[in-house]
């Protein structure tokens, strides 16, 4: 089944200026929703339509598609169901490309569960509806403005209910909506035919436009980024594994004029593994390269260093079979292509937050630091909450 997720994303905004790339949780808006899309089990495609270079640039490093929206189709009087036809109807005239199902995603909702995507497609199929949209239960007593007064139309004031009396209704939240593409062809509209609801819980609530809105999404996530790495961590954490280049450090290398390389490092690591040996768990790493300035690091943070290994799996299963280690108990941290295996293997994958973009996608935890800048100290520090180890 071919699932199409479609992120729309314009560059202006009227209420609040550049809105799809200000960071929220350490990352520009539209790149939780490419995400979310990414990491789905049944979305099999993500495209973003924009006018916007630097939202174009932004979601190809995300791992997106970028389909050039025209700009009479980005103004802020131009629809969003006139972007998502601009889509279906160009992947149709050049590659035939037909999905049977399509998933419209709106930035301005950065706060989705890890499983909210597969769920709510789900929902439509065990339903057999043709359009959902995702809401969170309302117990609201609302009223609306009638000359210079106010009516109440959801409940009788004269009978006033209390909220858990009040009957089944939904606001919608703008977070997901999933329909058959013969309902955008026909109706011009995301919803139509048989419509059913999927239910979101009050977190997923938000939407952002506003700096208000943007301080309190912020905080949602990273609450529950929080929650949700301390939850992958193994419960028994019996090694961590880092790769060096593009971990300890930010991946570059100075050349002097007589070919010496040096590195850029963090001196707040020290600290954090000096922390995290104090327990007991071995700490080692793991390097393609042999040079002598990964050695020198290693030392002087008192890492164990394994260095010059052209199979980085089999050299991760020889340190946990000599140390008598699972490796579904092991935490292992990386950044590039050569690292996906190991991730796969071990109990917890982490990868830094500038990781290339499928070896984030793998990851168990994305890390808020970028490599050489504070990845090290954070993974410690993690593992020490997880621990239940605070200094």
């Amino acid at each position: 089944m071919e699932v199409l997720a479609i992120i729309p994303a314009r560059g202006a905004s009227q209420r609040l200026s550049r809105k799809n790339l200000r960071l929220v949780a350490s990352a520009p808006l539209i790149v939780h929703s490419i995400r979310h899309a990414r990491r789905s089990r049944l979305v099999t495609r993500t495209v973003v339509s924009t006018e916007d270079p630097e939202i174009a640039t932004v979601s190809r490093e995300a791992g997106a598609e970028v389909i050039e929206r025209p700009p009479d189709l980005a103004s802020e009087t131009a629809s969003s169901e006139s972007a998502l036809l601009h889509v279906l109807q160009h992947l149709a005239r050049t590659e035939n490309y037909r999905p049977d199902l399509l998933v419209f995603l709106q930035c301005t909702s950065p706060v989705r569960k890890p499983d909210d995507i597969d769920k709510a497609v789900q929902c439509l199929l065990e339903s057999g509806a043709d359009s959902l949209f995702s809401a969170t239960a309302s117990t609201w007593l609302l009223w609306r403005s009638v000359g210079p007064w106010a009516e109440s139309f959801n409940y009788d004031y004269r009978q006033r209910k209390r909220e858990q009396d009040m009957g089944s209704e939904w606001r919608e939240n703008g977070s997901i909506y999933v329909f058959r593409p013969w309902v955008l062809l026909e109706h011009r509209n995301r919803l139509g035919g048989k419509i059913a609801v999927y239910a979101m819980d009050y977190w997923s609530s938000f939407q952002i436009d506003s700096p208000e809105d943007l301080e309190l999404c912020d905080w949602i996530l990273r609450r529950q980024q929080i929650e949700r790495r301390l939850e992958a961590l193994p419960e028994r954490v019996t090694a961590v594994v880092f790769d060096f280049d593009g971990v300890f450090t930010d991946n570059r290398v100075l050349v002097s004029e007589n070919g010496a390389e040096a590195v850029i490092c963090d001196r707040a690591d020290g600290l954090g593994l000096d922390r995290l040996r104090a327990t007991g768990i071995p700490v080692v790493v793991l390097s393609t390269e042999t040079n002598p300035v990964v050695a020198a690091r290693c030392r002087k943070v008192g890492v164990e260093c394994q260095q010059g290994i052209a199979n980085k799996l089999d050299a991760l299963r020889r340190f946990a079979s000599e140390r008598g280690i699972s490796l579904s108990d092991t935490v292992y941290v990386g950044n590039d292509l050569n690292d996906r295996d190991c991730l796969a293997a071990v109990g917890c994958g982490i990868a830094v937050a500038d990781a290339h973009p499928l070896v984030r996608d793998q990851a168990a935890i994305v890390l808020h630091a970028e490599g050489g800048r504070g990845a090290v100290r954070e993974v410690c520090d993690l593992i020490l909450e997880r621990l239940g180890s605070r200094a």
